[in-house]
């Protein structure tokens, strides 16, 4: 009950009010905020993207064992069940408050929810005490089962008033305009066809295929209409930008791939897309940009925050603040309405999504989040490639056997990637057509595959001549490096 009339008044159409504030999103988001890095980053190697739905059913297991708790201790003493609930329900509003988005009604799901869970325990205590109103295991049943319907039918309730608010149905309205600079098509070469049907990683990532790494819980709601970005701090004029006046300006379409700094070696947290935005050197330009700043400070809707170095948004290279990807409007789990691309760099020193607010300020001045919890204050990509084809423990025919995969060092390039078996010579592989630097690559290697099992690697080098390196490290505190690896079969 505490958890369904919490749910219900956070979908409440009240200003000041979100879905974000129902009790279990509030408690789970501050967990997150105040876990140690170490554990978020086990969490993300054992659950991958899944790790935020195994956080809410975690709490949603204990919040139900504690419910249970309370129905015990209500049976001997009623006051002692009240005091589990008023805990859950304080446990909700100091996590409300505590929110860097938090509005003074944010408190109010999670206190009304208590409130509502307390008067259901009494009802329930009293009537089904000896020489109460409920009598018989039947009547019982039907008691208990009225309130848990009630529960849920709040819940279910507060879940479709929160989706009749949702930014999908902005979204679905926006029109994104033709860029000024379009990008350039996909290159011929690219993603051949036999080798992509057996795995090998296309060369555009899908929308809906595009890896998800961030810290909120639940995809911030916010529809365009309501956004807008404020850029201030050391510059000579602050602006300020609503999405049409976004939509407006001269706009550039890029390609450019991400890299998560969680992504393992051989991992998937990267991707290739088509991203619409407008140039924040452009941005920083308007702006005016004083001498000593050397941050862009970068705060989410969510309160979310990251530091970007100045340097690398203004010096040219593909930094934009985007709205679209792969020619739709950002989906809202990758931003919508407007985040921030900055090619080059690990997304958490640059991909701010859901961004509404830009400080350009120094470095020692500001410390964001992930900063905060030791990693890396610069971020640059390392050079990296991954084999897909063929897989880990497959068993292969002998003959020839094609060995493919993607290579990447944004802002850098690709030049070249060699493949070696069982620790042998170094071999060229055919590194296929790319759009430029700042997106991956993908290779093709030939093997004569001898009978007997066998070990592959693979290494890239860079377009300054810089090759991979093959120490092993892991992701934090700027990125993981070492080669990738696979072991197979050969008949």
């Amino acid at each position: 009950m505490t958890v369904g009339v919490g749910r219900l008044v956070a979908g409440l159409p009240l200003g000041g009010l979100s879905p974000s504030a129902a009790p279990l999103l509030v408690v789970g988001d501050a967990v997150v905020d105040r876990v140690p890095a170490a554990v978020k980053d086990a969490a993300i190697s054992a659950f991958g993207t899944a790790d935020k739905p195994v956080l809410l059913a975690t709490i949603a297991v204990l919040v139900t064992l504690l419910a249970a708790a309370a129905g015990v201790l209500a049976r001997r003493r009623l006051a002692l069940g009240i005091a589990v609930v008023a805990v859950l329900g304080a446990a909700g509003v100091l996590a409300a408050v505590t929110r860097p988005d938090a509005t003074a009604l944010w408190p109010l799901p999670s206190a009304l929810g208590a409130a509502a869970g307390a008067y259901a325990l009494t009802l329930l205590t009293r009537r089904l005490a000896p020489g109460g109103r409920t009598s018989g295991p039947r009547r019982r049943a039907v008691l208990l089962g009225g309130v848990a319907a009630a529960g849920l039918a709040a819940g279910g309730t507060g879940r479709v008033l929160s989706g009749a608010r949702s930014a999908e149905e902005s979204r679905a309205r926006v029109v994104l305009p033709v860029p000024a600079d379009p990008a350039p098509p996909v290159p011929p070469g690219a993603d051949p066809a036999q080798l992509v049907a057996t795995g090998l990683t296309p060369y555009v990532t899908g929308n809906r295929d595009f890896y998800r790494i961030d810290t909120a819980l639940v995809v911030p709601d916010v529809r365009a209409e309501d956004w807008t970005l404020r850029l201030h701090g050391m510059v000579e004029r602050e602006i300020t930008l609503t999405y049409d006046e976004l939509l407006a300006l001269p706009l550039t379409e890029r390609w450019i791939t991400l890299t998560c700094v969680s992504n393992e070696v051989g991992g998937d947290y990267a991707g290739n897309a088509k991203w619409l935005g407008y140039p924040l050197a452009e941005l920083l330009r308007r702006a005016g940009v004083r001498d000593g700043a050397d941050t862009l400070f970068a705060t989410s809707t969510d309160g979310f925050t990251l530091s970007a170095p100045l340097a690398e948004a203004a010096d040219g290279r593909d930094a934009l603040l985007a709205v679209g990807m792969n020619g739709e409007p950002l989906p809202r789990e990758h931003g919508f309405p407007a985040r921030m691309v900055i090619s080059g760099l690990y997304g958490f020193v640059s991909a701010c999504k859901w961004v509404t607010d830009i400080e350009v300020t120094r470095l020692v001045d500001r410390t964001a989040y992930w900063t905060e919890r030791g990693w890396a204050e610069r971020a640059p990509i390392k050079t990296a490639s991954r084999i897909d084809v063929p897989r880990s423990f497959a068993t292969l025919r002998a003959g020839r056997v094609p060995v493919a995969g993607v290579a990447w060092a944004q802002d850098r390039g690709i030049s070249a990637v060699e493949v070696r078996v069982d620790q042998g010579e170094w071999a060229p592989a055919k590194v296929l057509p790319s759009v430029s630097e700042d997106t991956w690559r993908q290779w093709v290697f030939d093997w004569d595959a001898e009978p007997g099992g066998h070990v592959l690697e693979v290494r890239a080098t860079d377009a300054t001549g810089t090759p991979q390196t093959a120490e092993v490290v892991a992701p934090i505190p700027n990125g993981a490096s070492g080669y990738d690896s696979v072991t197979v079969t050969v008949e």
